[in-house]
């Protein structure tokens, strides 16, 4: 054996065992990570929020980072010309994962045309891709950027204010996948694990890339390959996701978009904040629309194969006036 391939040898083992240490010291971060108070959570309410950042009327959030050149910049990542679905297609069976399943029906079938009939009975069900507007989740009596709730959000007229309707002209930003168990060598995460910022970072390490300003950070934990192996399982009980840990940092990458397959880890241990802590801290208190419930697998395998975790995303909502939320079909182009 020649002294440089002796030498090549010895650099690839020294990078594969200090790849193996540190996950061994993320797992270890993980477990023994102590959970985040309900005294620290109401501090980060008062220190990290983003409210009257762009004024006192405002009901855009962070969308407010994608300005046309920021835009004009995430054009210029199409060079392929590919395009992949972040949605999972809309299902009408009920399952456990699925308990409240999208209606469709032929409503006409004739020589000259056809047409059909879809309900959303539930636009932020279990099983349906969307995105949540600002009047979906409150802290307090109080949506973002400190809207109070009554009056403004009611059955008879919806939501007077931080409907969805404020992304009707649509979402066109850089996407950047956060693959963690590709990052952990394993198809899915198990239910439980807590998603750190050691993680995170590890993961921008090894691909060198990293979200920032105006972008979409979209998170895989592996939901939808879990359930090609063990089946339909109910996502309250039986997920992976961020920790609340994870807060500020989300507060300091100032992202704009979060896209996730699920939106909490689960089961949670006795004593840990509520179960949407981070999802309403960051819809609420940070203004980042949340991409819920999305399918990032064929995203996930495009990215291995073209070695891309950024790309241009699109998304648009439905326009829905006072909506809560709309099904959306994202789309990552390469």
């Amino acid at each position: 054996m020649t002294i440089k391939k002796s030498t090549k040898l010895l650099a690839t083992a020294i990078l594969s065992i200090s790849a193996i240490a540190t996950l061994l010291a993320q797992d270890f971060n993980r477990t023994t990570l102590p959970f985040i108070t309900q005294a620290q959570f109401e501090q980060w309410q008062e220190e990290i929020s983003n409210w009257g950042r762009w004024g006192p009327d405002d009901e855009m959030g962070t969308l407010n980072l994608i300005t046309p050149e920021k835009r004009r910049e995430v054009a210029q990542l199409v060079k392929q010309g590919i395009t992949v679905s972040l949605a999972r297609d809309a299902s009408t069976e009920e399952s456990v994962d699925n308990p409240c399943p999208v209606e469709w029906e032929m409503i006409n079938a004739s020589s000259g045309g056809a047409s059909d009939r879809i309900s959303y009975q539930c636009i932020h069900g279990l099983g349906s891709t969307h995105i949540d507007g600002f009047a979906h989740r409150f802290f307090g009596g109080k949506m973002w950027n400190g809207y109070p709730v009554e009056d403004l959000v009611t059955l008879e007229h919806g939501a007077l204010k931080n409907a969805v309707l404020t992304m009707k002209n649509g979402i066109v930003t850089r996407g950047v996948l956060y693959d963690i168990p590709k990052l952990k060598g394993v198809p899915y995460l198990e239910p439980g694990t807590r998603i750190t910022v050691a993680d995170l970072e590890a993961w921008e390490a090894q691909t060198g890339v990293a979200v920032g300003p105006g972008d979409a950070m979209l998170l895989r934990w592996g939901r939808w390959a879990r359930r090609e192996t063990v089946g339909p399982f109910d996502t309250w009980d039986e997920a992976a996701g961020f920790d609340n840990s994870v807060i500020p940092w989300l507060k300091e990458r100032d992202i704009a978009i979060l896209g996730w397959e699920t939106p909490v880890y689960t089961p949670r241990p006795p004593g840990d904040l509520p179960t949407l802590a981070l999802h309403d801290f960051a819809l609420t208190m940070l203004g980042i629309h949340l991409l819920d419930r999305a399918d990032l697998e064929v995203l996930s395998a495009m990215a291995d194969e073209q070695q891309r975790w950024e790309f241009m995303l699109t998304i648009a909502p439905l326009p829905i006036p006072n909506g809560t939320g709309s099904p959306v079909n994202p789309i990552a182009a390469f």
